[in-house]
């Protein structure tokens, strides 16, 4: 005996709210690592309050002489890389969950710090000791960047154990120009000393001890030349793949864990059904494999395009929208989309009728809400990442869907006393062809409406399901813009470069 339709799109619903739940958390933490490449780029940290002394968009406006276009620029660009080396660093560290923030000494008053240009803080923002480094994005080559730093002008800083971060495409080529001038330099100093010259043999040996320094205390930034040059001449879109990047991690990340769920679930509905003798072997493994993979690219998605949200909502000027970044609303937003399509889909193809429709998408909103308080409340109870969130949004989306069926359906399911049952048919007896009447006139609107808009809805979904799957976010926005036309409302924005300038003004933002 199979399970009734209504059941598994109850148990589906039930299952993607807990991947919305399970997801809330590295939601969570890949959204505040895209709110670190948002700040670099706008050089605005609203949540923080402050003000950086450069960002990416700031440097890509500084003024370039055009008899010197290259040198002006390459200079420019290691602006940008001190830029862009924070906000990797940063991001990184939220995602793996390290309390470690790397910050430029110009955005901490210390302009043109003679030694550094980054210092890394802990979680109360004092500053670590030690943790002092300077950024050198110099010469055309590996070569040429080595006898850079071996010079004269660089000694303050071997004279004073400063790290030196380098592009990370020069890193292992001036490690290898360190050890052959060595090579050379010990070859020179043993010649020097077999002939008694003591005093050359020193000199040779402390370029020797330089070249030591130079290898002891260098490091490979998260930027290369190529990297930094593009983030000075193309600010926007170089944030946007840092952004694209972290995203996708979260999809896959997500995708991961939508998928052990799923197929957790899956496995043990299968095994009882395959107990009961309601399905063979085959069809099984078969219903397993297509429950992971679809939940798998659901939760992808959820990722996603959540993280993207969440960074966006928690740098907005508005402290609502920023406070509502800290809960799961990201992920939901999401979720309660893909939920909605799939029963605009049913009512297209018959399977539904318009008000049962708009019953399942009251269903799904409300169960969606109480899905996202109980994924915090679970996720206090458990602090357990992914456990608590996933139990609380199952729980949530099940009592929440339970009352909403309850209430629905309380006339038709109500105890009551017989006496109390005689007296209330008597008054409603006279309103029952009343509300039949309203109910085909509410049927008849509803379907009309429906039938009047269903190419719009089927390109708007369409869309939305295309750019959720390659990860689309302009795409994502003119799909729901188009669903939001046809339930005449007035779009705020129309892609992700007018949604960055409403988080970035004093609009108030319209949920």
């Amino acid at each position: 005996m199979s399970i009734p339709m209504d059941k598994k799109r109850k148990r589906k619903n039930i299952v993607n709210a807990g991947i919305a739940g399970a997801s809330a958390e590295p939601i969570q933490r890949y959204g505040s690592a895209v709110k670190e490449h948002i700040v670099s780029y706008s050089g605005r940290d609203n949540e923080a309050g402050t003000q950086l002394k450069k960002g990416l968009k700031s440097i890509s406006k500084e003024k370039v002489s055009p008899d010197y276009k290259n040198q002006n620029i390459r200079q420019q660009a290691g602006f940008s890389a001190e830029v862009k080396e924070t906000a990797r660093f940063n991001a990184d560290n939220v995602i793996k969950g390290e309390a470690r923030r790397k910050i430029r000494t110009d955005d901490l008053g210390r302009v043109n710090d003679p030694l550094y240009d980054h210092v890394e803080v802990d979680a109360s923002r004092k500053i670590i000791p030690g943790s002092g480094s300077q950024m050198k994005f110099v010469g055309d080559s590996p070569k040429e960047a080595f006898e850079k730093l071996s010079s004269k002008k660089f000694a303050k800083y071997r004279d004073n154990n400063v790290k030196i971060e380098v592009p990370s495409n020069y890193y292992d080529g001036i490690l290898l120009e360190a050890d052959v001038e060595m090579t050379k330099l010990q070859k020179q100093m043993d010649d020097q000393l077999a002939k008694g010259n003591i005093d050359t043999a020193n000199g040779l040996k402390k370029r020797i001890e330089n070249c030591q320094e130079i290898k002891k205390n260098l490091r490979k930034s998260n930027v290369s030349t190529d990297e930094a040059i593009f983030a000075r001449q193309h600010p926007k879109l170089s944030t946007a793949i840092d952004i694209g990047k972290v995203s996708h991690r979260a999809g896959l990340e997500t995708a991961q864990t939508a998928g052990i769920i799923s197929g957790s679930v899956s496995i043990v509905q299968n095994l009882v059904a395959l107990a009961k003798g309601d399905i063979e072997a085959e069809d099984a493994v078969l219903n397993v494999a297509k429950d992971t993979g679809t939940s798998a690219v659901i939760g992808y998605g959820t990722g996603f395009a959540g993280s993207f949200i969440k960074g966006h909502m928690q740098n907005a000027g508005s402290e609502t929208v920023r406070a509502l970044s800290k809960t799961n609303f990201p992920g939901i937003i999401v979720t309660v989309t893909v939920s909605a399509a799939k029963s605009m889909k049913r009512y297209f193809s018959g399977e539904i009728t318009g008000l049962e429709c708009f019953e399942e998408l009251g269903e799904q909103g409300t169960g969606m809400l109480a899905s996202s308080m109980f994924t915090i409340v679970g996720q206090a109870a458990i602090p357990i990442p992914v456990i608590g969130g996933l139990i609380g949004g199952m729980i949530g989306y099940a009592l929440s869907s339970a009352s909403y069926k309850t209430l629905l359906n309380s006339l038709k399911e109500a105890n009551l006393a017989h006496e109390e049952r005689i007296r209330i048919e008597q008054e409603c007896e006279e309103h029952i062809s009343m509300i039949r009447a309203y109910r085909l006139e509410l049927e008849k609107a509803i379907s009309q409406y429906l039938k009047s808009n269903i190419e719009t809805f089927h390109r708007a979904f369409d869309d939305l399901k295309t750019s959720l799957a390659i990860g689309d976010i302009d795409g994502f926005i003119f799909g729901a813009n188009a669903i939001s036309e046809a339930l005449d409302r007035t779009p705020q924005f129309e892609n992700v470069d007018e949604f960055n300038a409403i988080m970035d003004s004093d609009t108030a933002f319209k949920l």
